[in-house]
């Protein structure tokens, strides 16, 4: 009998001839690095002072890393002509400057003008398919699960801008970044005023444009819902020729967002739990681990899939990320994967067991961002969090101008419904909440609301950790803290978080 194939040495064994003829692209040819020198200086118009390579592109000297193209960005208070030395002293391979430097580097006229042109030189050497996504609410979670979807599904070669480099510098710098080799690029777009969004869609020329939801964010520059409705649709004008808008079916801005798409000739997508939805949600139910199981319809297609998020919006968000991964071409099985295993972003959504005296708390950690309806739909998930009791550290919601007074205080009615035990409010205009609640307590028991939820009132994140220590955590407790940026939340939530190990 003849030995097994298997017990032959490895080096004699036979290679799958699958493997042997890996399907080779248009893409292997393209070049491993990200920018040469004499790339850069083609697409900006600049003059290389030398030959060489770059892995990455970053304007701040304190996040370069080895390889990176720093680019010396002039602001009106701060000019990084003065971070040179640094960028290269962590490792830069060059650097983009208006000025000559000693390091090898490509001289330009305007360096913002520069990166501008570098993105656009990105944008159009690759055939990668772009989504553009923005919202007042969500929008950082879904371009990141619409990213781990199309870089499944792609085997890693998906591209996105990281954390939320959303404005008219983390736009077209994140484009810069897009290797040539890249299928799909997701780019996130913010604004604080109309005009904004409409800049930013224009560096990208998406294939996909994504509308997660219409809130009142930047309602103090923006005067009305439907100026905000208005400015986000700007992200539609950017869209290529036979491009697709995504827009959510249920809310009251549907027919609105959608006639700024026809005005692109956009091929439209709606998705939510509407009857008329393109992508429409058949059923959710909790999930063991606090997500959810979930049942959709994409048109001929009905999918079901885990989202490992927890809450009502993240069921909602899934079915935004259906939508774009469908359009943009990518596998719809890959997305469900995807959701099954997406974890909680650092500053949205992010969950931490932090040790206490007696065991261990949940903090979920909300604290990069803040508006009327990502308030609501968080407190509404903390109530549905199992716990032995439940702690609310809310910082004040920035941006909504004469609003602000009202949207604070009808956050008593979310705060009763999730039965919070103990809240502490933080930022001088939660102070209008904080009368309301004392208003309340007086109508019940001394110091406690009807429900029994005690409450204070801080100035800044360190009276609240020493609110949160005053209180005490107990094992069991969850713990959630939301804000604004601005506030500092932040410093609560690496307070806690450096005592996990």
């Amino acid at each position: 009998m003849s030995a097994s194939p298997l017990a032959k040495p490895l080096r004699q064994q036979v290679r799958h001839p699958a493997i042997r003829s890996w399907p080779r692209t248009v893409r292997d040819a393209l070049p491993l690095a990200l920018w040469s020198a004499q790339e850069i200086a083609a697409a900006t118009g600049g003059t290389a002072s030398g030959d060489f390579q770059c892995s990455g592109v970053e304007m701040d000297s304190r996040d370069v890393r080895p390889g990176d193209l720093f680019v010396a960005l002039k602001g009106e208070a701060m000019d990084g002509h003065k971070f040179v030395d640094k960028a290269f002293a962590s490792g830069a391979s060059a650097a983009l400057v208006d000025r000559p430097v000693d390091g090898p580097h490509v001289l330009v006229e305007d360096t913002t003008a520069a990166l501008h042109a570098l993105a656009h030189a990105a944008r159009d050497r690759t055939s990668a398919k772009r989504i553009a996504v923005t919202g007042s609410v969500g929008k950082t979670g879904v371009k990141e699960a619409i990213f781990a979807a199309l870089d499944r599904s792609s085997r890693g070669h998906a591209h996105r801008s990281v954390r939320s480099y959303n404005n008219h510098v983390g736009v077209p710098l994140s484009l810069a970044r897009m290797p040539a080799r890249s299928y799909y690029g997701v780019f996130e777009m913010g604004m604080n005023n109309a005009r904004e969004i409409e800049v930013l869609s224009a560096h990208a020329r998406p294939h996909v444009a994504v509308v997660t939801i219409i809130a009142p964010a930047h309602i103090e520059n923006l005067g009305t819902m439907e100026a905000i409705a208005d400015a986000k649709a700007e992200i539609f004008g950017g869209l290529v020729e036979g491009g697709t808008a995504i827009i959510p079916a249920d809310g009251e801005f549907t027919e609105r967002l959608a006639e700024h798409a026809k005005k692109y000739n956009a091929r439209i997508i709606t998705f939510g739990r509407a009857a008329h939805a393109d992508v429409r949600l058949l059923d959710a139910i909790p999930a063991a681990n606090g997500g959810s199981l979930v049942t959709a319809q994409v048109g001929d297609t009905r999918l079901c899939y885990s989202v490992a998020e927890p809450g009502e919006h993240w069921i909602s968000n899934s079915l935004c990320v259906l939508a774009a991964v469908q359009a943009a071409g990518g596998d719809l099985g890959a997305a469900g994967l995807a959701l099954a295993e997406l974890g909680g972003l650092k500053g949205r959504g992010a969950r931490h067991q932090i040790p206490v005296a007696d065991g261990k708390a949940l903090l979920i950690d909300e604290s990069y961002n803040a508006n009327p309806a990502s308030m609501r739909a968080t407190l509404r998930q903390l109530g549905q969090t199992p716990a032995t009791r439940r702690i609310a550290v809310l910082g004040s919601m920035k941006e909504l101008g004469d609003f602000a007074p009202a949207m604070h205080d009808a956050l008593l009615e979310p705060l009763a419904q999730a039965k919070i035990d103990h809240a502490i409010l933080v930022g001088d205009e939660m102070k209008t909440l904080a009368r309301t609640l004392a208003q309340e307590v007086g109508k019940a028991a001394a110091g406690t609301l009807g429900n029994g939820m005690t409450f204070a009132h801080c100035d800044g994140p360190a009276q609240a950790i020493a609110a949160v220590e005053e209180y005490g955590l107990a094992s069991g407790d969850a713990i959630l803290v939301k804000g604004s940026n601005s506030v500092g939340l932040g410093r609560l939530v690496d307070h806690w978080t450096a005592r996990q190990g």
